[in-house]
């Protein structure tokens, strides 16, 4: 038993495990060009707003080194473009532009073409490196907080698959499972690509965590019938005031935490926090294809006229939230004032070090 990686850096070519294919195939696809991010991004083939904004950094990274030119000038007018190229594939996670804004910002640190692509590669792996250690104190920070509340329901994959390693709601069961601690996850398939059935079930299941999948509609039943403890999700971006987007279905989960009167948990790392938006009302909310609703596997289970709504995210509003889960602590209400006061208190700890 292991946990699996999606993401792998390996002499400079960039690997990822193709999750369109899982749970029936494991392939590790190289992606060799800025193209092929995008529509790995795109189609899912990567995802988890982390991952993905991993993946967008090498991306650009690898994409910058073909740049045929010696003027500073063109070669970041080019990083731009590109940059904002990939930005597009999926709007609602604000990891992806946080992660392309990182790589922006240091190639502008030098006058040098040269110089600037070894930095790119640089701040990508640092990236990459970062939300492993991340992900690792999430998980503890998070184990910390479940303390005996071992049957733990989650939605969509915010584990090991969608970061660099161990996840953000799914990094307590694998470090819980490495000390021998016993969590019974209860996973929501998570319709209408099924990230819960295809994706948490089998990573879970390689890293030996018991895992028991239900459909979407079954979660009320399930707290009740099963005597759930906890829930925790992801984000994909975290406003000002703790309103939270993460995958369709989410929203219903925090409703019933409320009804039921158990705790409802997000975990995320910093980067996840959108510190310019005050509220979920103002974030993007991307909506897909109507063929993800009306086929299953290509396979058609309604007409094909059908009329579609498929938003891909829903905002759970900070009301419903117990607290927030992040690599540099555990957040609580009240949150318009006590995640900007966590996030600035971290900024100028982190200016100081640097400084030292």
């Amino acid at each position: 038993m292991s946990i699996p990686l999606s993401i792998k850096w390996d002499d400079k070519q960039l690997v990822i495990l193709d999750q369109q294919k899982l749970p029936h195939e494991i392939v590790y696809t190289k992606l060799e060009a800025l193209k092929d991010v995008y529509e790995a991004i795109i189609t899912l083939k990567v995802r988890g707003a982390p991952a993905i904004g991993i993946t967008a950094a090498y991306g650009l990274a690898i994409e910058a080194q073909s740049y045929k030119t010696n003027l500073m000038i063109d070669f970041l007018e080019r990083l731009k473009k590109d940059a904002t190229y990939l930005g597009e594939s999926r709007p609602t996670a604000v990891n992806l532009v946080w992660a392309l804004n990182r790589l922006l910002n240091v190639a502008s640190q030098t006058d040098n073409v040269l110089t600037a692509k070894q930095l790119l590669v640089e701040e990508a792996k640092r990236i990459h490196q970062e939300d492993e250690e991340s992900c690792r104190n999430i998980g503890e920070f998070a184990l910390a907080l479940l303390e005996n509340n071992t049957k733990v329901m989650t939605i969509c994959n915010a584990g090991s698959i969608a970061t660099a390693k161990y996840g953000t709601a799914l990094a307590p069961f694998h470090l819980g499972k490495e000390r021998g601690k016993e969590f019974e996850v209860f996973a929501c398939e998570t319709r209408p690509v099924f990230q819960g059935g295809r994706l948490t079930v089998w990573e879970l299941q390689q890293s030996g965590v018991d895992v028991t999948l239900i459909t979407d509609s079954m979660a009320a039943h399930t707290i009740g019938a099963k005597g759930i403890d906890a829930i925790i999700v992801g984000a994909d971006r975290i406003a000002k005031n703790g309103d939270t987007a993460n995958k369709i279905g989410t929203l219903n989960l925090a409703i019933l935490a409320s009804v039921y009167g158990i705790p409802f948990y997000v975990a995320a790392p910093s980067s996840t926090f959108d510190l310019s938006i005050n509220n979920g009302e103002e974030i993007p909310i991307e909506e897909r294809s109507a063929e993800e609703i009306i086929s299953i596997n290509g396979k058609a289970i309604a007409p094909v006229n059908t009329k579609v709504f498929n938003p891909a995210f829903d905002v759970t509003s900070s009301k419903y939230i117990t607290a927030i889960i992040t690599e540099k602590g555990i957040i609580y209400p009240n949150y318009m004032e006590n995640i900007s006061a966590q996030l600035v208190d971290s900024i100028e700890k982190e200016k100081d070090y640097e400084n030292k």
